[in-house]
């Protein structure tokens, strides 16, 4: 196994090179890529997660320092029905990429979700118990964090995000959540990834203040109608709000306010 040190400047800040994005054409990687344009991401042809050997030629031509994992199969009501193809992509995929790493020795960092809490407590924090898990992509997405934690180096992002505007008509006033616009939470995980070397975690918490799904949604659609969780084709939860503390203290740490 390769020993390779993460790069990183004087200033401890990761410099962004040999640093592999999976899923660089969803919703998070196209965000991050527009924010760290020097990200690597490869094409579905060049890199596709569920083919072991596609992974294996991938690490061996672009030689990752970092890896950041965004791909995943993230349709939580289709994922009930199409349950074959979300733990291939969520599960598999993820074995493939983390199988390899071991080779490769990166920081590998994995996009994972709030998801994997039960959901009736709300403000979980990073060491509170998983589990158990009310939908499927719930447990693959579990599973997955699970994989990931056999590597040397590692981090997890637990987060959770909607396109901008709220793209349904309705809203759970039922449902707390972290939850916040793309446009809020990608900055927040591209600093994270500008200083990787500085985060002494393997599982970290961005998001931001818990409000309620409906709360949410009228930021961008004042016109939004009022709904319930328990109208939801898939079993959601009740509160599954993070507490995001370490993410505050650290964000502070590199971000002094002015005058400190």
């Amino acid at each position: 196994m390769s020993n390779v040190e993460m790069p990183c400047g004087e200033d401890g800040m990761t410099k962004v090179g040999n640093i592999l994005l999976t899923g660089g054409t969803g919703r998070l990687g196209s965000a991050l890529r527009k924010l760290i344009p020097e990200l690597v991401a490869p094409t579905r042809e060049e890199l596709d997660i569920t083919d072991l050997g596609s992974v294996q030629k991938a690490f061996e031509h672009y030689q990752p320092r970092v890896v950041v994992h965004t791909a995943a199969y993230t349709n939580v009501v289709q994922a009930e029905t199409e349950k074959t193809l979300c733990w291939k992509v969520n599960v598999e995929g993820t074995r493939n990429l983390v199988r390899t790493a071991l080779e490769y020795n990166p920081h590998f960092v994995h996009i994972s979700t709030d998801y994997v809490f039960w959901g009736d407590k709300g403000g979980y924090r990073e060491d509170d118990p998983v589990g158990p898990v009310r939908n499927y992509y719930a447990l693959s997405k579990l599973a997955a964090e699970e994989v990931v934690r056999v590597l040397p180096r590692y981090l997890i992002i637990r987060t959770s995000f909607r396109p901008s505007p709220w793209p349904y008509p309705r809203a759970y006033t039922d449902l707390y959540t972290s939850q916040d616009y793309l446009e809020v939470i990608a900055p927040e995980i591209a600093q994270a990834l500008r200083n990787l070397k500085r985060i002494p975690y393997t599982t970290l918490h961005i998001a931001t203040e818990r409000k309620s799904a409906f709360a949410l949604a009228q930021r961008t659609r004042p016109e939004v109608q009022p709904a319930s969780r328990k109208e939801a084709a898939v079993p959601l939860p009740e509160d599954v709000s993070l507490d995001i503390s370490r993410w505050r203290a650290l964000s502070r740490s590199w971000n002094p306010a002015p005058g400190v």
